[in-house]
């Protein structure tokens, strides 16, 4: 059984060129029959790999041996054998076979047979590079980690070309991992489904990525404004309409022209809101039709689709530098996962003489997971559903929250007054928290760690705030 397609009568139908006499004899002469077409689903390996339970035989029993060599002699010989490894394609396969297939599609069906096959091969060497043997037992490494593979084999395929990159005379493309199975493995960006507006830019992609990254941190419905990757406003509500409305009106003037991602669908009440004002583009996980009729009132305003359910679990991140690449684990804000005003996750205490109240636990909860997307350094005010001001990605913790002041400023001059406020790294001074206080903010949440915690403690509670340490920092760079 295991053996059944790696036999002569299946592989010399296969390989039999026919323009070759020989090769047409030599069929004969042994009773085979030309194949000419194969057409293979290999044994779902990624799906396999993705179980962290799996025992490893049963994992090593799903590396298909016959599929790809089918699949590979079929791709060799493409002239005479068509070959299909993806079941999009079995409509177009029933057309061509209509007709006479070309050789355009022979070719086309060859190249994705082979890039099909290495996807395979390249997850089966990325999982096992994951596995050691340990006392004659083999373990999973905890992923990702200090366990990070020696090797990183990395295929994409195009999803499209971009009209340029993040200026005009730089070319761009849209890409996304090869999958070994089907469009369904696709995940976020890799997922998207574009259902109207104008062509995507590069840099909307970019800011669609940092606006979902946001929602996807709050079980509740949320939304994100975002421009340049960093957010105008973020906001929860009891709908997604709600808190669309709150994270436009954060900064109604920077919402302009802002791209929005929702963690709910597009219903007629938030379709409704959007087209109010200026949006570029939304990314939602889904469109109710009602609502798309609405959206399409702005035909040139990008709307997006994808699935980040995959996504929300850990993963590794990959960046390219001059030269060379890195590779992290994706950030979450694992420890406001829960609510902290019962019992405070592992790593959070409470480090002034008075402690937060619980409006302000519930608003220091919603600062510090949008905090950790706002590019460093930066400080944040908000209350509990929404982001006041934002001071992003300044050289000083001062300038941050200068920065986020001015912007309070246009709201007027006591905006601030009763917030909170969010730190993604410790004030090595006292003068950035001596700024929050002077905002208005009455609670604050940071790492803590710096040298001068000490210095910095007392001034909050010179100032009666409370304040909390995370134990753990949230850079965005």
């Amino acid at each position: 059984g295991g053996v059944k397609t790696l036999h002569p009568k299946v592989h010399g139908g296969i390989l039999a060129r026919r323009h070759r006499p020989d090769d047409v004899a030599a069929l004969a002469a042994h009773a085979i029959t030309a194949i000419d077409m194969v057409v293979v689903n290999l044994y779902p390996f990624a799906a396999a790999a993705a179980n962290p339970d799996l025992p490893f035989d049963d994992l090593v029993e799903e590396i298909d041996i016959g599929g790809p060599s089918l699949v590979r002699a079929a791709a060799k010989n493409f002239r005479g054998v068509l070959v299909v490894v993806d079941p999009s394609d079995y409509p177009r396969l029933l057309d061509e076979l209509a007709m006479t297939p070309s050789l355009a599609f022979r070719y086309e069906l060859m190249r994705k047979a082979i890039a099909h096959t290495g996807a395979y091969d390249t997850a089966i060497s990325a999982t096992l590079a994951s596995i050691d043997l340990a006392d004659e037992v083999f373990v999973r490494r905890p992923a990702p980690g200090p366990g990070l593979p020696e090797r990183m084999d990395l295929q994409l395929e195009k999803l499209r070309d971009l009209r340029y990159g993040e200026n005009p005379h730089q070319r761009a493309a849209w890409y996304r991992p090869s999958s070994a199975g089907s469009e369904s493995d696709a995940a976020g960006l890799g997922s998207a489904r574009i259902l109207q507006g104008k062509e995507l830019s590069y840099t909307n992609l970019l800011d669609l990525d940092a606006a979902a990254r946001i929602v996807l941190e709050f079980d509740e419905p949320s939304a994100a404004v975002i421009k340049h990757t960093n957010p105008c406003g973020a906001a929860i509500g009891v709908s997604a309409s709600e808190a669309y409305v709150r994270a436009r009106e954060a900064d109604s003037k920077a919402a302009f022209g802002g791209i929005v991602a929702l963690n709910r669908p597009v219903d007629v009440a938030t379709a409704e809101a959007i087209v109010s004002t200026f949006i570029e583009a939304v990314i939602a996980p889904a469109v109710d039709d009602a609502a798309a009729a609405i959206l399409g009132r702005k035909a040139n305003m990008r709307v997006v689709t994808a699935s980040f359910d995959q996504l929300r679990s850990a993963g590794v991140e990959l960046r390219t530098i001059l030269g060379a690449a890195l590779v992290q684990e994706r950030d979450f804000v694992a420890e406001a996962r829960h609510p902290w005003s019962g019992a405070l996750p592992e790593g959070l205490r409470v480090v002034t003489t008075r402690h937060p109240t619980v409006e302000e636990w519930e608003a220091l909860r919603f600062a510090w997971r949008v905090c950790a997307h706002v590019k460093s350094n930066t400080v944040i005010f908000t209350d509990a559903a929404k982001t006041l001001a934002i001071g992003a990605g300044q050289m000083s913790r001062v300038d941050a929250v200068n920065v986020a002041t001015m912007k309070a400023g246009e709201r007027g001059e006591r905006f601030l007054g009763g917030s909170v406020a969010a730190s993604d790294a410790f004030f090595p001074f006292r003068d950035g928290l001596d700024a929050v206080a002077k905002a208005g903010a009455t609670a604050v949440v940071q790492p803590g760690g710096s040298v001068r915690d000490a210095e910095v403690i007392a001034a909050a509670n010179e100032h009666g705030l409370a304040m909390v340490f995370t134990g753990r920092r949230h850079f965005r760079h």
